[in-house]
C-alpha cells in the first residue's frame, strides 16, 4: 500500500466521509510523510468527494498588522502552515474576506461557507466559515496534537464575551480595496488552553485516530459549539490559563 493509499484509508477509518464539510488544522511535519503538500490536499479532497467541502484557515495576522492594514484575498499569503499556503492558490478555491482570519474552501459548500464573513466586524463572528461550519453540520479535523489551534473556539468567546475578553475600538483595514472597520482586542488569543476541548468531548463528538504518523482528531462542530458554550457560560475561564490575572 502506498502512503497516499494509507492516508486515504486512515481518513476513512477516522470518520471522514464523502459529502462532509471538513475544516482542517494541520501539521505537515506530524504526518511524517514523503508526500507533497499537493498530494496530501488531493487525498483530503478525495475523502470528502465532489459533494463535500474542504476548508483550511488562511489566517494572516502576522502579515496584516501594525501600520500595514491591507488585505488582498488574491495576494496576501496565510501565515499558518504549509498546507494552507499551498491550498489557497489552487484552482477552484474560494477565500472569505477578513483581514486577519480568512478561510479558504473548495467544494459544494465553498461559496455558502465563505461569502458571509465580510458581514462580521470581529474575527470569528456568526457569519464566519468557522461558525457557519456548525450550521451545516460540518467537522473539524486536527492533523497532529494541535487542538490548541482551534480557531473555532474564538467564535464561542465572541458569543459569550467572557469578562477577560476586552474588545477595543474599531480599526480601519483595507480589504480587497474596500475600507472596512473591525473590532480588535489586545486579549484576543491570550492564554488560550483550547486543547481542553479534548477533555470535554466524548465519542462520537470527538474521534481519535492516526493519519500516517500523526495523531488526529475529528470533531463535530455542532457538538463543540453546544458543549463549549455550556462550559464557558458556567466558567468563563474554562479555556484560559492564569486566571488570577483577571480576577
Amino acid at each position: 500500500m502506498t502512503e497516499r493509499e494509507k492516508l486515504r484509508q486512515d481518513l476513512s477509518v477516522l470518520g471522514v466521509k464523502e459529502g462532509d464539510a471538513v475544516l482542517v488544522h494541520s501539521s505537515m511535519k506530524a504526518l511524517g510523510t514523503k508526500l507533497s503538500p499537493e498530494e496530501v490536499i488531493d487525498v483530503l479532497q478525495e475523502a470528502v468527494g465532489e459533494s463535500g467541502t474542504l476548508l483550511m484557515p488562511a489566517l494572516t495576522y502576522e502579515n496584516v498588522c501594525g501600520e500595514h492594514r491591507v488585505f488582498d484575498s488574491g495576494t496576501t499569503p496565510p501565515c499558518v502552515g504549509l498546507l494552507p499556503t499551498v491550498f489557497w492558490r489552487q484552482p477552484g478555491v474560494e477565500r472569505s474576506l477578513h483581514p486577519t482570519h480568512s478561510v479558504c474552501a473548495r467544494g459544494a459548500l465553498a461559496h455558502r461557507l465563505t461569502v458571509g464573513h465580510q458581514m462580521d466586524d470581529t474575527a470569528v463572528g456568526p457569519h464566519s466559515p468557522f461558525m457557519q461550519l456548525a450550521v451545516v453540520g460540518g467537522k473539524l479535523l486536527f492533523i497532529g496534537d494541535i487542538l490548541e489551534a482551534c480557531t473555532f473556539m474564538h467564535g464561542i468567546e465572541d458569543i459569550v464575551r467572557p469578562p477577560w475578553l476586552r474588545y477595543g475600538p474599531k480599526s480601519s483595514y483595507t480589504v480587497d480595496g474596500v475600507e472596512r472597520m473591525y473590532q480588535g482586542s489586545d486579549d484576543f488569543g491570550w492564554g488560550q488552553e483550547f486543547q481542553r476541548i479534548g477533555d470535554i468531548l466524548e465519542e462520537p463528538d470527538i474521534l481519535r485516530g492516526k493519519l500516517l504518523c500523526a495523531n488526529a482528531y475529528l470533531i463535530d462542530a455542532r457538538a463543540l459549539l453546544a458543549v463549549g458554550l455550556m462550559e464557558m457560560r458556567v466558567n468563563p475561564y474554562a479555556f484560559v490559563t492564569d486566571i488570577s490575572k483577571w480576577i
